[in-house]
């Protein structure tokens, strides 16, 4: 059994910033699952991509983490374009992947089940359900709002939201996200509601800190000397927590969680150090 099985595409991203062009390995499966196995626990990633890119699983391989390639016709390519402080980003798309389907998650056992989808649509919502019978599911909601049409990204509310919500343990959003699903600006009104509508710990980023509320709220701040590892931010600190939520508490797990992502937005790609490090800027 895995700690965490995690579902969901890797990327071909081509980053834009102040005039500058990178080509990298990207998605939630990528920044989480290397993140997660950094933190000490066993990783699945069940993933699509093709057959000609199946390279871009070597930095999850050598990272520890068990990969499973379904295969794809394509491989989804974003390309990212950031504001000069990189806080802000337009995405489009070039080509998606093959969803998944329920077949495709029926022989994993996990304690988590991380549903790191990109788009509506890369799953149905019944996996949620579904899975909820297995482990604890842990949705990242941008899988359920982002929507794709003629290769422009669009943010719409989940129609279903109250229907499945009371089967996710572990719910990670951003406060523009947290707006779209709560109509609540203030990401601490929108963490209540959320927990109200049955989720069991809110996780919300923020650029200045990570909020998670479970009938009470935890929050650590991010505390990054620079921001040139800001992409896989929110997918990095999600995959962190759930990782060290296996054997700490929820204010300890929050703490870690801020940490190693502070860590991570200082260089870009995925975290590349060790607990140590992340204890290390705890201490400070």
């Amino acid at each position: 059994m895995f700690d965490i099985a995690m579902i969901g595409h890797l990327t071909i991203d081509i980053i834009r910033v102040n005039n500058t062009k990178t080509e990298i390995p990207g998605g939630a499966v990528y920044f989480s699952s290397i993140a997660a196995a950094a933190s000490g626990v066993d990783v699945l990633v069940r993933t699509r991509i093709a057959e000609k890119e199946t390279v871009y699983l070597s930095e999850m391989t050598n990272a520890g983490v068990t990969v499973n390639n379904l295969g794809s016709k394509n491989t989804v390519c974003m390309n990212l374009n950031y504001s000069d402080d990189m806080e802000t980003r337009e995405i489009t798309v070039s080509n998606l992947a093959d969803p998944f389907i329920l077949e495709d998650v029926k022989n994993i056992d996990a304690s988590i089940f991380h549903l790191a989808g990109l788009i509506r649509g890369d799953f149905q919502d019944d996996m949620i359900s579904y899975l909820s019978k297995k482990g604890d599911v842990a949705l990242d909601v941008q899988s359920v709002l982002r929507c794709e049409k003629d290769s422009k990204l669009f943010f719409e509310d989940w129609v279903d939201k109250k229907k499945y919500l009371p089967f996710i343990t572990y719910l990670k959003t951003d406060a523009a996200e947290a707006e779209i699903l709560t109509g609540e600006s203030d990401r601490y009104k929108a963490a209540e509601i959320l927990f109200s509508w049955g989720v069991k710990e809110v996780i919300i980023t923020h650029m200045s800190e990570l909020l998670v509320y479970d009938g009470t709220f935890h929050r650590s701040p991010f505390t990054m000397k620079n921001i040139t590892g800001r992409s896989g931010r929110g997918d990095t600190c999600f995959a962190s927590y759930l990782a060290w939520r296996k054997d700490h508490n929820i204010d300890e797990s929050t703490k870690y969680a801020a940490a190693l992502t502070s860590i991570k937005m200082e260089s870009p790609g995925a975290f590349s150090g060790t607990i140590q490090d992340v204890k290390n800027r705890m201490a400070k």
